[in-house]
């Protein structure tokens, strides 16, 4: 067994420069298609409740943090009146998003992510680019992993109906926390991708 074991790390050791090359194209192409999709009008649609509740990027739209009645009397964001379900066109909906710069604000979401992907990509040839790039993938992650806290929609809800509902809230995720909570990974990821090129760029300093 301990030959074996011996033969994989053998195997498996002189790779580790290109093992941390998968990763940044890893994060790349995760980056760059999320990114993309951000000039789509589902997509950007459908992170109005990550950015009306963050902190962070609810500043971009004008109206998502308001508070309004819905039919039950009840105050609520104003964004959860008008949300559009993948695949489904509702011109009210289209509309409210417009004037709430909910597009304007995903694209502007969206440069930014595929310019992280795209730096973190780079590492492979310059530390430098790779460094910013790993970082501020760690960094983006850390704004993502925050919807948690602040998202409602990233926890299972008390929706009850024939039965009492027998898992809501934490820590039961829904679909979009299932999302959310991945960024770890990528969290992770970013930092190996940063120290690799932190080491590259100290060592070609060395070597002037």
């Amino acid at each position: 067994m301990n030959a074996f074991i011996e033969l994989l790390a053998k195997i498996v050791a002189p790779m580790q420069r290109q093992f941390i090359n998968f990763v940044r194209i890893a994060i790349c192409i995760v980056m760059v298609w999320i990114g993309g999709l951000k000039v789509c009008q589902y997509e950007a649609d459908g992170i109005a409740h990550f950015v009306s509740n963050s902190p962070f990027l609810s500043f971009l739209y004008k109206n998502g943090s308001n508070l309004v009645q819905n039919d039950k009397g009840e105050l609520v964001k104003e964004y959860t009146l008008y949300k559009n379900p993948e695949g489904k066109m509702v011109i009210k909906n289209i509309e409210w998003h417009k004037a709430n710069g909910t597009y304007t604000a995903s694209y502007i979401i969206g440069a930014m992510i595929v310019t992280i992907g795209l730096l973190t990509l780079a590492g492979i040839w310059s530390p430098t680019s790779g460094l910013f790039g790993g970082l501020l993938t760690f960094g983006m992650s850390i704004v993502t992993l925050s919807f948690l806290i602040f998202t409602p929609e990233t926890w299972v809800p008390n929706l009850g109906g024939d039965l009492p509902t027998p898992n809501y809230g934490f820590p039961y995720l829904s679909a979009a926390g299932r999302l959310v909570i991945k960024d770890i990974i990528m969290m992770a990821g970013g930092l190996v991708a940063a120290a690799e090129c932190a080491n590259r760029w100290l060592k070609a300093k060395k070597s002037v």
